[in-house]
């Protein structure tokens, strides 16, 4: 299982993804202008038949058994639940993660034909390289630990802090900062400008919560353990190495309580935000000197960078001056080995797996290599991949119906904005005046990146994971103090998911979402409206949530509501949290307050998107298909697109992680609030799915 690097990704936490986080792309500057044609020469072919089928609505997937008005996502996915399993190389599966399955599919067929290329471009060879070196197991397995020695020798040569900080700024140079995240993003308060953000970091697991709270007392004794297995693989005798995983954890213990948690990051995005000069952060931090760690990163020095949460940074300093030298030791050893596994000898993936997969997710089994392989070129050199997957699996038709879509949902928007109750037209004006300057992106970016000076081989799988992270890190700190460049994107096209950037007002829909059940231009309105339509409304809804409203039309952090309406919006979106923390998955409750952003969306993105489909259907007779009106198929595809199932430890990891819901509450949730829902399905005042007065929620 590879983790996501731990490099800052201000653009990930500050937008709001539809499902999930998406990628650190960085586009270089002055990249070739292209289509989806820009890797050249090579016909790439495409064997439908090898694909995954779509997972649509039907009209047989409804349970009879089960009340629309009760619980509208059991009555439309029920049947389709019980009737598939989560495959044992998953740890969820529905809607969402069969679209992936076949983007993947799609890859593996190009990169099997992209390795045989004889005569390759650049892309050709970076993709071919990886895919090369990433399935020849025996070459892998060979090397064992090998390719980590001089690393390891550097790291037991740390004797003061010294060396230790030293090695930290030589460390993150080459693209691999385990401590803290640090990069390149638009200035909050001057988003044409990119400034320096340092951010926390320094965690295994995936919140600062599992340290501290006793209901996560198994996983982080399982953390531990898996340390010890980890440092043992390294070389280290298995009692010194139980030793030492105790000494990591404590450390991260400490770590852990001088930084913020998922909940307190995703819903106050300012807490990224902490300009200081060099000197100043200098003083807070004296055993680590920002001065010294810009130089050494190739970074001139700036008038000003964010050093984000900056308590943590200061609680690292204070380590680097009272932490034995030893227990720096056994975590940089630790993290160099674990960050590194997914791409040595089968000995470290397997245990990687075992904690990450298994353990801490309840993934089943190990995913085969190939899927794998692919999952690290799309962490590295994804855009690049995207280019060939872009010229055989997407299609002008699908763009144009789009952008057709979008300016539909647009219109909607701004009418539901102008007619608000509880806004006053002073704040509408503003809002109105964000909404002119949204931007989208439809399939692929209108330039790609530019790759040229990342060198692969086919010698070595870490070696060119390496340099490609190396490569990736140094084109995003190539940006600090320039403009922005609005062109480049935060996912690859072969992503199955969609975002918001409040920092650039753009909303971005990749290529491999956009198919069903989202999307299908073949398909009639009411299942494009209720699938990608209220995809649409979503994203555009996310530059009103809780977070995105604090943003202006240039993107720029700035305070654009009255008082009066920052009230009535609060008192709002309040009633959403109460609505969203009855909900419980197996005795745990859902943070409605962690989850309010997605949440918003929904609702907003949902009735704006009904709302197109009336405007779109007008003077067209209602005919019913399958038996069932026109709105009914709209809620229908809305709650197909939640359709999902999680093991039991992954829904665990979501409950405390995740902004978004889970997908069985996010079927039933926004619909619940809409009158119009009630309507289609003759729901009586006070059932579950037709709430009403002070129950019913309306924001946007």
């Amino acid at each position: 299982m590879t983790r996501t690097p731990k490099i800052v990704l201000l653009t990930l936490a500050v937008s709001a993804a539809l499902v999930g986080c998406g990628k650190n792309e960085t586009p270089a500057k002055d990249a070739t202008a292209s289509t989806p044609a820009a890797a050249e020469a090579t016909q790439y072919t495409l064997d439908e038949s090898k694909l995954p089928a779509y997972n649509a609505f039907q009209p047989d997937d409804l349970d009879a058994s089960k009340d629309a008005c009760g619980a509208f996502g059991d009555y439309v996915n029920s049947k389709w639940l019980a009737a598939n399993e989560i495959p044992g190389d998953r740890t969820s599966w529905g809607a969402f993660t069969i679209l992936d399955e076949r983007s993947v599919a799609v890859q593996h067929q190009l990169a099997e034909q992209v390795a045989q290329v004889k005569n390759p471009n650049h892309i050709e060879k970076i993709v071919g390289d990886l895919w090369a070196t990433g399935m020849d197991e025996a070459k892998i397995n060979a090397q064992g630990i090998e390719p980590l020695k001089a690393d390891l020798t550097a790291i037991d040569g740390l004797q003061d802090k010294a060396a230790i900080a030293n090695y930290l700024r030589s460390s993150a140079a080459k693209g691999d900062n385990v401590l803290f995240g640090f990069g390149a993003e638009a200035d909050f308060k001057n988003s044409a400008v990119n400034l320096a953000y340092a951010s926390q970091g320094g965690l295994g697991l995936p919140d600062s919560t599992y340290y501290t709270d006793a209901k996560n007392a198994d996983k982080l004794k399982a953390y531990q353990a898996h340390v010890a297995k980890v440092l043992e693989l390294s070389g280290v005798a298995a009692a010194d190495a139980a030793k030492q995983a105790e000494d990591v954890v404590k450390f991260e213990t400490r770590l852990a309580k001088a930084s913020k948690s998922r909940v307190e990051l995703s819903r106050n995005v300012e807490l990224y935000y902490n300009p200081v000069t060099l000197a100043d952060a200098d003083k807070l931090t004296p055993n680590f000197s920002w001065t010294e760690f810009f130089k050494s990163q190739g970074v001139a020095a700036p008038e000003k960078f964010s050093l984000a949460m900056p308590a943590f940074h200061e609680e690292v300093s204070k380590a680097l001056g009272d932490t034995d030298p030893s227990v720096w030791r056994a975590y940089l050893r630790f993290h160099t080995v674990d960050s590194a596994s997914p791409y040595l000898a089968d000995a470290f993936v397997q245990e990687n797996y075992e904690f990450y997969g298994k353990t801490l997710n309840g993934q089943k089994e190990q995913k085969p290599r190939w899927k794998r392989v692919l999952g690290t070129i799309e962490n590295d050199a994804g855009e690049a991949f995207g280019q060939l997957y872009v010229k055989v699996a997407f299609s002008p038709e699908a763009k144009a119906k789009m952008e057709e879509l979008v300016k539909n949902l647009a219109a909607s928007l701004k009418e539901r904005i102008q007619g608000l109750s509880w806004m006053s037209d002073e704040t509408k004006a503003k809002a109105i005046a964000k909404w002119e300057t949204f931007t989208p992106k439809i399939g692929y970016p209108d330039k790609w990146r530019d790759w040229a000076g990342l060198q692969t081989q086919r010698d070595s799988y870490l070696g060119n994971v390496r340099a490609a992270s190396e490569f990736n890190y140094k084109f995003n700190l190539s940006k600090i103090g320039k403009p922005v460049d609005k062109t480049e994107w935060g996912m690859t096209p072969q992503t199955v998911n969609a975002y918001y950037n409040p920092l650039q007002n753009e909303i971005v829909f990749p290529a491999a979402i956009l198919q069903p059940p989202f999307f299908d231009p073949k398909a009639d309105d009411a299942l494009n409206y209720g699938g990608i339509g209220a995809v649409i409304g979503h994203e555009m809804t996310h530059g009103y949530d809780d977070q995105g409203a604090r943003f202006g039309p240039t993107g720029n952090m700035e305070d654009w509501w009255t008082a009066a309406d920052k009230k009535n919006f609060e008192g709002l979106t309040g009633k959403l949290v109460k609505q969203f923390d009855q909900y419980k998955v197996d005795g745990q409750a859902v943070n409605g307050h962690l989850t309010l952003g997605e949440n918003i969306a929904d609702l907003g993105g949902l009735a704006t998107a009904y709302d197109a489909l009336q405007k779109a259907s007008a003077g067209k007779e209602d005919a019913k298909v399958d038996g069932f009106t026109r709105d009914q198929r709209f809620f229908f595809n809305w709650a197909t697109v939640w359709r999902t199932k999680y093991t039991p430890e992954n829904a665990k990891v979501r409950l405390a992680t995740d902004p978004h819901a889970p997908a069985q509450f996010r079927a039933m949730g926004a619909p619940s609030n809409l009158p119009t829902f009630a309507a289609a399905f003759q729901c009586k005042a006070g059932s579950p799915m037709a709430r009403t007065g002070e129950q019913q929620v309306v924001i946007w």
